[in-house]
């Protein structure tokens, strides 16, 4: 589904189980409230609702958080946000971890405080943060309003070599569409990646300029190795008299910025974040996203230029 070009044959398989395990959830999803109401009243059904994060290991954490996720694996993580401090209320540091018993540390995220646009750093170290750092992986850029680039920590295409060998790598870029007359609703999303290769790894897109880049690309409809993923149509649900997604468990309280990113093939769900406290989020991934990609996706979802709530 994924690659652009070969082995397209053995995710047919994939697809025919998605769609199986798709169908079995949408059975459920008339009862997603009453389960909520459940999970109250004992601890024991909370960990069934919300199961941890398969057991994952790596040797190397920044080849981990750049390489797709395994297939037929889901990542399940946790992003905390720290608003603690005079300037962590403006700008909090977001932080990243899988959601196991050892809630082990991925990325940290944070707005860069002189920049004039919204551009937020990550690293795969909780305390440095700082642009040119040795842990600096990648970074999320909002340069026209609501459409958001991610990049990786390769070198801007005017200082990289003739033959772009050493620059900077398009991970995502990310649309959101504006809600025009202020009306309320859920948030409509664009997301385009970079394709796979018959080796399932990602196809390099390193843009000389603006002009070649993901966004423009998709406006124009350029989209030769390219992926386009949409979030979901939440359902109108009367009862609650609200939007509603289902999240299987890992989602617990209402927000706009909860969403799933899906392929509209076959509607796999190849990313979904929301909330379960003030200042937790899940954020689940699959295939072929890896979390950079992931967590500057979610990201955006914070940032305060978003006009479309």
């Amino acid at each position: 589904m994924f690659q652009t070009s070969g082995d397209k044959d053995k995710s047919k398989d994939k697809d025919k189980k998605t769609k199986k395990k798709k169908a079995e959830e949408s059975e459920e999803s008339e009862s997603e409230k009453e389960e909520k109401s459940k999970k109250k009243k004992g601890k024991g059904k909370k960990k069934k609702e919300r199961p941890p994060s398969p057991e994952i290991e790596f040797d190397n954490l920044e080849d981990f958080v750049m390489d797709p996720a395994p297939q037929g694996v889901t990542v399940k993580c946790r992003v905390t946000r720290d608003q603690r401090g005079v300037d962590k209320s403006l700008y909090p540091i977001y932080y990243l971890h899988l959601d196991n018993d050892k809630k082990t540390f991925l990325l940290a995220g944070r707005k860069r405080k002189k920049s004039t646009t919204s551009n937020y750093l990550i690293s795969i170290d909780a305390t440095d943060l700082s642009r040119g750092g040795e842990n600096f992986v990648g970074k999320l850029s909002n340069l026209m309003g609501t459409k958001f680039t991610v990049f990786d920590n390769a070198l801007n295409p005017e200082r990289a070599l003739p033959d772009m060998s050493n620059a900077r790598q398009e991970l995502a870029g990310i649309i959101y569409e504006t809600n025009v007359l202020g009306m309320k609703g859920p948030r409509r999303m664009t997301v385009i990646i970079p394709g796979m290769n018959k080796d399932s790894e990602r196809v390099p897109l390193r843009p000389r300029n603006e002009c070649d880049g993901l966004l423009i690309r998709y406006q124009n409809r350029r989209m030769d190795n390219l992926i386009e993923l949409h979030n979901k149509t939440p359902v109108w649900n009367e009862e609650t008299a609200s939007h509603v997604l289902n999240f299987n468990g890992r989602v617990t309280q209402a927000s706009v910025k909860n969403f799933q990113i899906v392929h509209n093939k076959d509607d796999y769900i190849v990313m979904q974040f929301g909330r379960i406290a003030d200042d937790i989020f899940t954020l689940d991934y699959n295939y072929p996203m890896c979390a950079v990609q992931a967590f500057a996706i979610a990201l955006s979802s914070f940032d305060g230029k978003i006009a479309c709530e």
